[in-house]
């Protein structure tokens, strides 16, 4: 299992954009870097830059997968038929917990592994804890009975700053959850653009 040990926002002010549309976060703010030369005036990024970047801001995006898991993503990604990088955006957004904080069971990327590592989630009946499960479309996501009466969990479904995107199914009052289809770049609902073609040359170099 891979901890986040960085501030959860340092990556929002690296980027300069609010990389998960949260009201909290301080590009709402300050919408320069952190440091002292944060304010400094950028010269024109270089091609490697800008694949860099956007490899850094989609894999902190799902709570900053370990290289190692997100360069099996590319090779997964490339292996399928069809655009390469619309196959990664498609194996990214059926993680189990990329699944969970769609359904809005609750508020973050993060707190939806912690939720799947801590054993709240079954699969088909099944309890899975394992946060990088590949979902597959038309299987049943389900809060564990024991775990549907959290405060947080509670807090979440009602959260008004996001919706269920139409490729997920999701029943707030049983807590249950599918997906429907693997959706397309232009149905994921992120917050600022993201570049999966960018994520593809930069390994691909």
């Amino acid at each position: 299992m891979s901890k986040r040990i960085e501030a959860k926002h340092k990556l929002d002010r690296r980027m300069g954009q609010n990389i998960w549309g949260r009201p909290k976060s301080p590009v709402n703010r300050r919408e320069y870097g952190p440091g002292q030369h944060g304010q400094r005036r950028k010269g024109k990024m270089s091609d490697f830059g800008t694949q860099l970047r956007a490899k850094q801001k989609l894999k902190g995006y799902y709570g900053n997968i370990t290289e190692k898991q997100f360069r099996r993503y590319y090779a997964e990604a490339i292996r399928l038929r069809g655009d390469s990088g619309e196959n990664l955006i498609g194996l990214l957004e059926r993680r189990l917990d990329a699944v969970v904080y769609r359904a809005k069971f609750v508020a973050t990327p993060f707190a939806a592994r912690q939720f799947v590592n801590h054993g709240h989630i079954k699969v088909n009946g099944r309890r899975v804890n394992i946060p990088s499960y590949q979902v597959k479309p038309g299987d049943q996501i389900e809060i564990k009975e024991a775990s549907r009466q959290l405060e947080f969990v509670v807090v979440a479904s009602q959260l008004p700053e996001r919706d269920v995107p139409d490729y997920i199914e999701a029943d707030h009052a049983k807590m249950t959850a599918r997906v429907t289809r693997v959706p397309a770049l232009n149905e994921v609902p992120y917050p600022v653009q993201m570049e999966p073609n960018l994520v593809i040359e930069f390994y691909s170099r």
